[in-house]
């Protein structure tokens, strides 16, 4: 038998994958795209059917040189992208680039990277999907005519560098909209009364709420009307008119989708959107573990299914009656249902190994992957899982025309929330509610009336906005994490803890964007596009008719803008540094590689500096000041601010304490085990001082 070729996206991937093939397969990685529209021209010919003008992407030549040598010394050449939409293009643009014939069976694709998936995939070759790749193509070039029309707008009118794009716009103005919600946003006063309660010759006490009159709901609008309840209250016994005894089942939750899992990653473990993404992409591709080499530890992280296989059924099930017992284990098997308009291509996200608990990883992951690999094993087992059973309680206590209701409840079996628990507003509200009887008479402690202002809508958070993009039906599993960091990256928006506020950049773009493309950024006819995307998917519509679609009257507006919009001017913010030049106070602007000071004299003056934050510690080679600095790729390091004479260099913090062996400096580090610790700055010492960091 020859040469087999087998061609993934990255190494991690192929390290995988390796593992589960014979001596006669080979596996190399494309590193992702190896085609794309050129980045100097549109690259889509508005006059011949929006035909597009691929190229190579610049340093990938001579890794398509190798794979082209590669794929004539083999007999078989298998193309093992991910299995969804930009997956099948990088398929399709790496058949057109090794002359393969894309309507051959070249094509393998799994949705986790396990040896039975693997070999199965190996044994079941298909053509390439030419609907996929066409709604990817749709999409790439929809994108481009939006960035490539729109963005030069932008930069004569309002700022260089600027950027517009077809679903990061609909994200914006969800953003702005909600502040301007929050902006506009009246309090009203209202007034709540609960009351502090006990049964008699019983010290213990619980709180009942305020809920109606006469049996209409009550809203208190001031003091006024709230003493006037209070004295009236004072008239009258509360008295137990209902008790409510029963049970309640409570259901697990499905396992995740890309978009469900997002939303907790950022909720429980602070994650982003992006970082979530990064960490799964590994967690699916594969890690090193411990005595089993390279293994793909979740399933395809891009999905918006609920669905698993029964074999991944069956060992859950397996799993829970093994190690939680029979009662954990349902009657029926679960099934979830997904979304009206969800891809039901791929399983949900989930661990290929059930047997493969956090506590086993433990040595082999990062501490932020495992955080993600717990999340996603303790959702998965969960989701199959016995109900959680509690015992509920409500009661309802009259005095006079006044209705009070408490309600509590206690687990009676947590079946799923061993794991996994989760908390609706009712339960968080739940009290302790002592044994009652109907009729009788409770004696009041404490009456509590607050003073309260509705309070306007809540700023999103990247879960919150996931959620929202979600339910709109804006974009897809594999575009909610770009379409968020794009939007941080452009400084549209920023982050303020955990919220996302438009900055005033991101406030004017919008409010172009909204008065010269209102479709573009119209929920509706953008979450119209991506149904029309899935239509093609489907083979039920041409590309072109959608492109077409979209662009003509996007053409017209685009005309419109470029006569009407005159040029705004964004105030530079200024600093406290005088120019060293002219004099005049610097102003902050925003470069490719972040802030940097400028003298508002330009062009006269053309001054420039970097902005620097310094540490208070001397460079122990000149005794000049040490200053932050980043590295290409954004990594934080530290070095002399008479670089480059002088050439300290530091990926550690230097500080002022020095090694009680050599006497050289001293560097603040940090591992798991030890905590923050200080390191010997010399490379012949490298003795160790474990402190908090606070004692230097």
């Amino acid at each position: 038998m020859g040469q087999k070729l087998v061609i993934v996206e990255s190494p991690a991937k192929a390290k995988t994958i390796k593992k589960y093939l014979g001596s006669t397969y080979v596996v190399e990685a494309s590193m992702g795209h190896v085609r794309d529209l050129p980045k100097s021209q549109l690259g889509v010919d508005l006059e011949n059917n929006y035909n597009p003008k691929y190229i190579t992407i610049r340093g990938k030549g001579d890794l398509l040189d190798k794979l082209r040598k590669m794929a004539k010394k083999s007999d078989k050449v298998f193309l093992a992208t991910d299995p969804d939409r930009e997956g099948e293009a990088i398929s399709w643009h790496l058949a057109k680039a090794l002359n393969l014939d894309t309507t051959s069976t070249c094509r393998i694709e799994f949705n986790e990277i396990t040896k039975t998936a693997v070999k199965n995939a190996i044994k079941n070759p298909r053509a390439i999907n030419e609907n996929l790749v066409d709604a990817q193509q749709a999409r790439r070039i929809l994108d481009r005519l939006v960035g490539y029309q729109i963005s030069p707008i932008l930069w004569r009118k309002v700022k260089w560098g600027l950027s517009a794009g077809r679903v990061q716009s609909v994200a914006l103005k969800i953003i702005c909209d909600r502040e301007e919600e929050i902006l506009n946003f009246v309090p009203k006063e209202y007034w709540t009364i609960a009351v502090d309660l006990k049964k008699a010759k019983e010290k213990s006490t619980f709180q009942v709420k305020l809920t109606t009159h006469k049996g209409k709901k009550i809203e208190i609008e001031n003091e006024e009307q709230c003493k006037k309840i209070i004295d009236e209250l004072s008239n009258n016994d509360f008295v137990v008119k209902q008790v409510k005894k029963g049970s309640k089942i409570k259901n697990p939750l499905p396992p995740f989708t890309t978009s469900t899992l997002q939303q907790d990653a950022n909720r429980k473990l602070n994650f982003s959107t992006k970082k979530t993404m990064s960490l799964a992409q590994h967690l699916y591709e594969g890690v090193e573990v411990k005595d089993k080499g390279s293994i793909g530890l979740i399933t395809y992280m891009r999905t918006d299914s609920v669905r698993i296989s029964e074999e991944a059924q069956s060992s859950a099930l397996n799993f829970i009656s093994t190690n939680f017992g029979s009662s954990y284990v349902p009657k029926e098997k679960r099934i979830y249902k997904g979304k009206k308009n969800s891809q039901d291509a791929h399983e949900a996200i989930r661990p290929t190994y059930v047997e493969l608990t956090p506590d086993a990883l433990k040595d082999s992951l990062t501490p932020d992957m495992l955080k993600l690999y717990t999340l996603i094993w303790n959702r998965f087992i969960a989701s199959q899982m016995a109900s959680c059973i509690m015992d509920v309680i409500s009661v309802d206590i009259a005095n006079g025309d006044y209705l009070f209701k408490a309600s509590g409840s206690k687990v009676q079996f947590d079946g799923f929330m061993k794991i996994y628990e989760y908390t609706n507003e009712e339960e968080a509200e739940g009290i302790s509610i002592p044994e009652l009887e109907n009729n009788e008479i409770l004696e009041r402690k404490k009456i509590i009336d607050k003073q309260h202002f509705t309070q306007p809508p809540a700023r999103f958070t990247e879960a919150s906005l996931v959620k929202v993009l979600e339910e709109y039906g804006i974009g897809r599993p594999s575009t909610y994490a770009p379409i968020i960091t794009t939007l941080l990256e452009r400084k549209y928006v920023q982050r303020e803890k955990r919220n996302l506020l438009p900055t005033e950049l991101g406030v004017i773009v919008n409010k172009i964007m909204c008065e010269y493309f209102k479709e573009i950024v119209d929920v509706d006819f953008t979450a119209e596009l991506e149904n029309r995307l899935d239509y093609i998917e489907e083979g039920k519509e041409k590309w072109q008719n959608t492109v077409d679609l979209f662009f003509k009257p996007l053409k017209e507006s685009i005309d419109i803008a470029e006569k009407e919009i005159n040029k705004i001017t964004i105030e530079d913010k200024i600093s406290d540094v005088p120019c060293d030049k002219c004099g005049r106070m610097m102003v902050i602007k925003q470069g490719r590689f972040g802030e940097f000071l400028a003298c508002p004299g330009y062009p006269e003056c053309k001054n420039t500096k970097a902005i620097v934050e310094e540490l208070d510690v001397a460079c122990p080679n000149c005794k000049g000041k040490i200053v932050v600095k980043r590295s290409k790729k954004g990594r934080k390091f530290y070095g002399c601010e008479n670089y480059p004479e002088c050439n300290f260099v530091s990926w550690y913090e230097p500080t002022n304490r020095r090694c009680e062996k050599c006497n050289s400096m001293m560097v603040l580090r940090y591992s798991k085990a030890k905590g923050n610790y200080y390191e010997c700055s010399n490379a012949d010492c490298k003795h160790q001082a474990i402190e908090k960091q606070n004692s230097k």
